[in-house]
């Protein structure tokens, strides 16, 4: 059963920090309206594209961003009130134990740690097809990296495709071949001057074909008078790599896209298994600025709300250059993805442990 304390800090917890959400909304949208009205205005965007696919998914990834941030400045404003009203020290007085006030706080911590979590693995990514859509069509228009000239894919490890030129508009390709390989050894290559892809699952019409196999040093071919519509393994997305092409990706995709990559033998598959780690690192850190908020703000000292603001705001900074900073390790060799994506969790565990063993009592 809830008591009348923690009631009244979930509530303050949560009200405070839907507020922080709501002032930094505006405040985002305002800024980033400012930087892409040129680009709007120059292109043929829609009212719908910028209202409905744009910004109505832009609101909840530049929040979910931030909710770390927003957890720390919300907690430590409130609870900055409280004991400038003398009402941590009354609490305290009244014999219960700073440990027992911290619940309260665990509570609120756990429902934006849930929120979190469903956001950065699910809810999102969803949003970002959407948006990242209209982004890449009418601001960013040169952020396909795609290869479509000597494109080679390994299908599985046995199974390799070769393409020497892909057309995006169209879907065609031009020097397409299959080589398949058994024991290290060419067991077959089938080669059509021209490929066009006819749509799922995996439908490809292939023309002027020949197909070659091998027996050891005999050599069997054959020509194919008519096109031949076959299934292979590639789709048109093979060839679109966007540079913020994870971000589009839900947890179940990341998975599917980190296996498909492992089976095929492309590797590069490190940048996504840092972003699955983060997205499951940065939830957990709302417990950990939580805890460092209420620790710092719980003191009544002379600077008040403003000095408290301020030490809060100067953590959640230092807090973002850790995590950016830790990524770059993430995503080298040298250390695993989780363990380089979670240094910032150690870091400010460890920070938030000392500060709560020291805080008022």
């Amino acid at each position: 059963m809830l008591k009348i304390l923690d009631r009244y800090i979930v509530k303050q917890y949560l009200q405070t920090f839907f507020f922080v959400v709501l002032v930094f909304t505006l405040i985002a949208c305002v800024i980033d309206f400012s930087e892409k009205v040129e680009d709007f205005a120059k292109s043929a965007i829609t009212k719908k594209e910028i209202l409905v696919d744009y910004y109505f998914n832009f609101i909840p990834h530049i929040n979910n961003l931030l909710f770390p941030l927003y957890a720390l400045i919300s907690v430590t404003f409130f609870t900055s009130r409280l004991a400038y009203n003398s009402e941590i020290i009354s609490i305290l007085n009244a014999g219960v134990s700073f440990m027992r006030v911290l619940r309260p706080y665990m509570m609120g911590a756990l429902v934006i740690t849930t929120l979190h979590f469903a956001m950065n693995h699910y809810i999102v990514p969803q949003g970002n097809k959407k948006r990242l859509a209209v982004e890449n069509k009418y601001v960013w228009t040169r952020n396909d990296k795609g290869k479509t000239e000597h494109v080679h894919l390994f299908l599985d490890r046995e199974t390799k495709v070769y393409i020497q030129f892909y057309r995006k508009p169209d879907t065609t390709a031009r020097d397409f071949r299959v080589e398949k390989f058994k024991n290290g050894e060419l067991v077959s290559v089938l080669k059509a001057e021209n490929a066009k892809w006819k749509g799922y699952p995996n439908h490809w019409l292939l023309e002027n074909v020949q197909e070659r196999t091998f027996n050891g040093m005999h050599e069997t071919l054959k020509v194919h008078k008519t096109s031949v519509d076959t299934t292979i393994n590639v789709t048109p997305a093979d060839f679109v790599r966007f540079t913020n092409q994870n971000e589009m990706l839900n947890s179940f995709e990341l998975k599917k896209e980190i296996n498909k990559r492992i089976e095929r033998s492309a590797g590069n598959t490190k940048s996504l298994e840092v972003e699955l780690s983060r997205r499951s690192a940065e939830p957990f850190t709302i417990f950990i600025l939580t805890l460092i908020g209420v620790a710092l703000a719980a003191r009544k000292v002379r600077g008040g709300m403003g000095l408290h603001l301020a030490m809060a705001i100067g953590i959640g900074a230092l807090y973002i250059f850790v995590s950016k900073f830790s990524m770059t390790f993430a995503a080298s060799p040298l250390l695993p993805a989780t363990i380089g994506v979670w240094i910032p969790n150690f870091i400010f565990g460890a920070v938030a442990v000392y500060l709560v063993a020291n805080a008022q009592r």
